[in-house]
């Protein structure tokens, strides 16, 4: 690094410690609402305070942070930067203000939970355990695919998050839950329901229902097949469970799912699992937070908790096999 980097950079961290949070806030309700009118609208400021806010966070930035495209005002890299800033500092903050509810008796805390879509058939049973302990905790679910969750993780939204996958660009700390068996089911009375030892090859002229690109089911399954060089077909994509295990049940097709899904449906006789070579994939159910987010003690009660018992709240499965 040259002397004048150097000198760039000294200069730079003396600056920024002259910013404000109004001036952080200024710049992520941009980034949100594309265009100074709007972001003024959602902090309740005038149009010349925020540009004002902003021209100050630049300044003391010593690069710029906005450039104007057809598409409205866009972050450049070195505002992504000062963004991803604004985003630590205001988890911080809410971390800070749980603190001193908890010391003032004010409140018992809130913790913030988040599910890929799959986990949800278990994940509420974990959470009625939990609060039967510990009956003054919130606790607030977001339910959604791998892909959302992930960038809910990014953005510090979640305390931690039950998911199958742990994200590999997301420095995280993974408790183990349980295994997360995937198998391919069809309704009942399919024609090769009573048939052994099936192959991918079998399938090829199935039509299969899947989940949504993104979805972590989705992606385990198109791998499943590419290692085999066959491509399956896909009949429909549907962004629910629920809605695949009805169309599966309906005859519209055949679909590989987590059996916690359909541990109901295969119980109740409503769906088969298929004889398939190689299946169940057994996958493990993870709690997952970010390795630099400080978990206040009702959040660490409740990771706690799920990454000890949170296997006694999975579903109980038919024999599927180890074939």
């Amino acid at each position: 690094m040259s002397a004048k980097e150097l000198s760039y950079n000294a200069h730079t961290a003396a600056q920024l410690r002259h910013l404000t949070i109004r001036q952080l806030r200024s710049l992520a309700a941009l980034a949100a609402k594309g265009s100074v009118t709007a972001a003024s609208t959602q902090l309740g400021l005038t149009q010349p305070a925020v540009t004002q806010q902003l021209r100050q966070l630049q300044d003391l930035a010593g690069l710029p942070l906005l450039q104007r495209t057809g598409d409205g005002m866009l972050l450049t890299e070195a505002g992504k930067e000062v963004l991803s800033l604004a985003e630590r500092v205001e988890a911080a903050i809410m971390d800070c203000q749980g603190a001193l509810d908890l010391l003032a008796g004010r409140t018992g805390g809130t913790v913030h939970l988040g599910a890929v879509s799959t986990a949800k058939y278990f994940v509420p049973h974990a959470i009625a355990a939990f609060s039967k302990r510990h009956p003054k905790i919130e606790l607030k679910l977001t339910v959604g695919n791998r892909e959302e969750i992930r960038e809910a993780m990014h953005g510090y939204d979640l305390d931690f998050a039950v998911m199958g996958r742990p994200p590999a660009d997301v420095s995280v700390d993974v408790r183990q839950l349980g295994r997360n068996p995937h198998i391919i089911v069809a309704r009942k009375g399919h024609w090769l329901e009573k048939d052994s030892g099936l192959s991918l090859t079998d399938l090829v002229h199935e039509t299969f229902l899947t989940r949504e690109p993104g979805s972590g089911t989705r992606t385990l399954m198109e791998g499943m097949f590419q290692r085999s060089d066959l491509e399956p077909i896909i009949g429909m994509e549907m962004s629910s469970n629920e809605t695949i295990k009805q169309a599966v049940i309906a005859g519209l097709g055949i679909a590989f799912i987590s059996a916690h899904t359909v541990a109901h449906e295969l119980t109740e006789g409503r769906l088969v699992v298929l004889d398939v070579a190689g299946l169940p994939i057994v996958r493990q159910w993870y709690v997952i937070r970010r390795s630099d987010k400080v978990l206040l003690p009702p959040a660490q009660a409740m990771f706690d908790f799920l990454g000890s018992e949170g296997s006694n709240y999975l579903p109980e499965l038919p024999e599927l096999g180890a074939r």
